[in-house]
């Protein structure tokens, strides 16, 4: 039997309960008579319950599906999606890098208690010239690091990440995991990631393996291409359907495209049916935007806007408009990754829950200083995002932020963080990773046993980049810098 993952409804509308909770709906009405129909909760981990559910329940979760999205939430006026209204509620919106004040003296680099108390964003020069060719080659490889160090781990819960690792003295995470040494019950108990242990593995990496965090921003390249910086999210379901398999589209993605070809048109495609428009999926499409404006995170989190309203709504919006504000700010050359933080955090709506999620984690990571503090900020991130997925984009972008932090900015320490917070381990560590490697600016300032074994070869299912090296993918990134940014 083929159960395709993410497109079932009667686990949908479990997963849109969940979304219900969470942005202020009230749908006990709604959950009841789920339940009484014999419903059943979504799958904690996988993408599709085992089973299929019977014609009247199934009939049932569509009807219900719409039903809930017709319901009024409490936070919309806090977590508008339209560009111009989080605009409005940013009081701290970055400038134009034409309209910047002149840089300001570096602060303390000691990680902040908060973003509140930690001084400015990221000062950026007036005129910030495009991030050089190698700052981008870093970028690429260490957004695969951070991915390939978490793919034999994802989906597994915390324990086992830390129980695998330990089993082989690699606690804290200092290379690769590895299956050899492992005990076999420990194994049989938590399983590798069956899609990437055999391709993710210390003993089995040769070249960066397939993954949806990498074919993304290869998508993005292949936009900018077409359409430039004034792409519209059309032009992104356009692409999507000319370039994307389906089967390398998960979550969101997956709605989205199913979506488009029932008829549904964006931005509607990103609410249809959709309750995964929270999650991570436009976090990690996110760096491409921030690469191609160094300097200017406005203009980056303009453009990861319009390419997030195909597929999220309100804070899985923010989450990628954080990222690639970040992203921009790191890849002009600055160092201080406090200041690059505390830019993101200027282009998300201040009363949002990732807004407030994102300075908890970065107070806590302020808290716990030291090579074994960062277990404790893991634990009580855990503890107050428990009724959250996995892959929701709230408490995967706190853990970012805490794990960029923690670490200071350091490579090792921050993709070690990313994984081992035992979230999204591939999309967390992957954009840790970019961040990091932009903050270090060059290949030969990351540790080759991280970057050896990519082997300078990235495997994808994504147009004619199958077997693409990451120094031709940062000469590409470069050259689409110098194009004419869009300024509305």
């Amino acid at each position: 039997m083929l159960r395709l993952t993410w497109v079932q409804p009667e686990d949908l509308l479990g997963h849109e309960l969940r979304q219900a909770a969470e942005d202020g709906r009230e749908a006990g009405a709604i959950a009841a008579r789920w339940k009484a129909a014999g419903g059943c909760e979504p799958p904690a981990r996988a993408g599709a319950s085992p089973q299929r559910a019977s014609r009247y329940l199934r009939l049932l979760a569509e009807d219900l599906l719409d039903e809930l999205a017709d319901l009024p939430s409490r936070s919309a006026e806090d977590e508008p999606t339209e560009l111009e209204k989080i605009q409005a509620l940013c009081p701290q919106w970055p400038t134009r890098p034409d309209d910047a004040p002149p840089p300001a003296t570096p602060h303390d680099a000691r990680p902040p208690a908060s973003l509140d108390d930690a001084g400015p964003a990221a000062a950026l020069p007036a005129k910030t010239p495009a991030a050089a060719p190698a700052r981008l080659e870093a970028a690429w490889l260490g957004r695969a690091v951070g991915c390939l160090l978490g793919k034999p781990v994802e989906k597994l819960p915390l324990d086992a990440v830390r129980a695998l690792a330990r089993a082989t003295g690699n606690w804290p995470l200092t290379g690769y995991f590895t299956a050899r040494g492992v005990p076999g019950p420990l194994l049989e108990a938590h399983p590798w990631n069956r899609r990437s242990a055999g391709t993710s593995l210390a003993e089995n990496i040769d070249g960066m393996p397939e993954d949806d965090d990498l074919n993304y921003p290869l998508l993005n390249l292949l936009l900018l291409q077409r359409h430039g910086r004034d792409f519209t999210t059309e032009d992104v379901a356009r692409l999507w359907l000319d370039a994307l398999p389906p089967g390398r589209a998960f979550t969101a993605e997956r709605i989205a495209l199913r979506n488009l070809l029932c008829g549904v048109e964006p931005p509607h495609t990103a609410r249809h049916r959709n309750p995964f428009r929270e999650w991570i999926g436009a976090l990690i499409r996110a760096d491409v935007h921030g690469w191609t404006n160094p300097g200017d995170p406005a203009a980056a989190a303009r453009q990861a806007h319009r390419d997030a309203c195909l597929t999220h709504t309100a804070n899985g919006v923010y989450a990628a408009m954080f990222t690639a504000a970040v992203t921009a700010a790191a890849a002009a050359g600055a160092q201080d990754v406090h200041a690059c933080l505390r830019t993101g955090l200027a282009v998300v709506p201040p009363r949002s829950r990732l807004a407030r999620a994102v300075a908890h984690a970065v107070r806590l990571a302020g808290e716990h200083p030291g090579p074994d503090g960062f277990d404790a900020v893991v634990d009580e991130l855990h503890a107050v995002h428990r009724a959250s997925h996995w892959v929701h984009a709230v408490p995967n972008t706190a853990l970012i932020a805490a794990a960029l932090t923690h670490a200071d900015g350091d490579f090792t320490r921050s993709v070690r963080n990313a994984v081992a917070g035992g979230l999204d381990t591939d999309s967390a560590g992957a954009t840790a990773g970019g961040v990091a490697a932009l903050l270090a600016g060059d290949p030969a300032a990351l540790p080759d046993h991280w970057t050896a074994p990519l082997k300078n070869r990235l495997a994808t299912s994504v147009a004619d980049f199958n077997g693409v090296g990451f120094d031709t993918l940062a000469q590409l990134t470069w050259s689409l810098t110098h194009r004419e940014a869009s300024r509305p």
